[in-house]
């Protein structure tokens, strides 16, 4: 738990957009929980943009338009979806609240949404399958340990979770400057639970005047490829890389048997000065050319910001830090008021754009397109 205050019983009357929930959560976490939850690489330059990024695309409104029978379901993996609105894994929830992924699942099963769970999470996977309303999909980091990742595989599989979502964007950490000047530290009740029994990697300590990085055990043991290859022959679920920026690494990735790409820069917390993830999405778009779906995460706040990224290509959002400064505010009444938020946002700027499914999103939402 944090050392701020308790959640909510009732969410304010005058939280009513995701921003209120931003800063509302400082005063439910530990000033060192929320530098990590909230921080990025570096100078934060990316973080900072992938939320500028939207607030550089206009929309063009469009009058009288029929909207009887509107609605904003979809299908993916032949998985039904009320909205194109999913939960991002985000590690170490209990972070911010006491029962952690299984606070936040509470409230996404009442809103009906799809939650992605990361390999980093402070619950099992089995307890959150055990107690799922709504879709589950597994977030994997192959470990170094392969025997270890494949039983890992197995669990989510045996558990009931519907895709696995490769994160392929770090094979080291970020530079966390923010959270070094918090002195952030994963307090000793919070577990990485699903890696416990996992062997580690063989100490390494570079010596003044060597390089810190190269040669290492963690990059001697660090994916590539072939490990998507033999993710493929090991699983039938769909697979899903996140972290997909470079439209070449998209058509790689579909080589390799991907059934489904995440354009992410992992919320700005690894690499940065790479482009916010909205600007990067329409050359991966291009590059996949319907062949898989494309999703999307990183700077979404409003509805209006949903509404723009299917407008370029993408099939549904994830949202992070948004859900986790509400879980830290109200428990799962604050995320599921989050996903309210969003769809309702989005309901109503696909009325005031003319359309009415989503399959009437295209470009010609955006000023200027023709």
């Amino acid at each position: 738990m944090t050392d701020g205050l308790p959640p909510l019983q009732r969410i304010p009357a005058d939280v009513v957009a995701l921003d209120d929930y931003a800063e509302l959560s400082r005063q439910h976490m530990s000033a060192a929980a929320w530098s990590w939850l909230n921080g990025g690489a570096a100078d934060e330059t990316t973080l900072r943009d992938n939320r500028a990024a939207y607030a550089r695309i206009r929309l063009g409104n469009r009058i009288l338009r029929d909207m009887r029978g509107g609605s904003t379901e979809l299908s993916l993996f032949g998985q039904h979806f009320a909205y194109p609105i999913m939960l991002a894994p985000v590690a170490h929830q209990r972070l911010v609240h006491a029962d952690g992924e299984l606070a936040t699942l509470l409230g996404a099963s009442a809103m009906g949404a799809g939650m992605l769970i990361s390999t980093q999470a402070s619950v099992a996977l089995e307890e959150i399958a055990r107690a799922a309303h709504a879709p589950l999909w597994f977030q994997l980091y192959i470990q170094p340990d392969r025997e270890f990742t494949a039983a890992l595989v197995r669990r989510a599989e045996a558990a009931g979770y519907q895709a696995l979502v490769l994160t392929v964007d770090a094979p080291v950490s970020g530079v966390r400057n923010r959270e070094q000047r918090s002195g952030f530290a994963l307090p000793a009740h919070i577990e990485t639970v699903n890696l416990a029994g996992m062997a580690g990697l063989p100490p390494h300590t570079a010596q003044a005047g060597t390089s810190p990085l190269f040669g290492s055990p963690l990059l001697a043991a660090a994916p590539t490829w072939q490990d998507l290859d033999w993710l493929r022959g090991l699983t039938r679920l769909p697979i899903l890389l996140k972290g997909v920026l470079n439209p070449d690494d998209a058509r790689q990735a579909l080589a390799h048997g991907a059934d489904g790409i995440i354009v992410s820069n992992h919320g700005g917390r690894v690499l940065d000065g790479v482009p916010a993830s909205i600007d990067a999405l329409p050359a991966v778009v291009r590059a996949v050319d319907g062949a898989v779906p494309v999703l999307v995460d990183g700077g979404i706040r409003r509805g209006t910001d949903i509404l723009k990224a299917l407008a370029l290509g993408a099939q549904a959002v994830l949202v992070g830090r948004p859900y986790m400064q509400a879980l830290a505010v109200g428990g799962p009444s604050g995320v599921a008021h989050v996903l309210h938020i969003l769809r309702t946002e989005l309901e109503m700027a696909m009325v005031l754009t003319g359309c009415r499914t989503l399959a009437d999103i295209d470009e010609r939402v955006l000023w200027g397109a023709s």
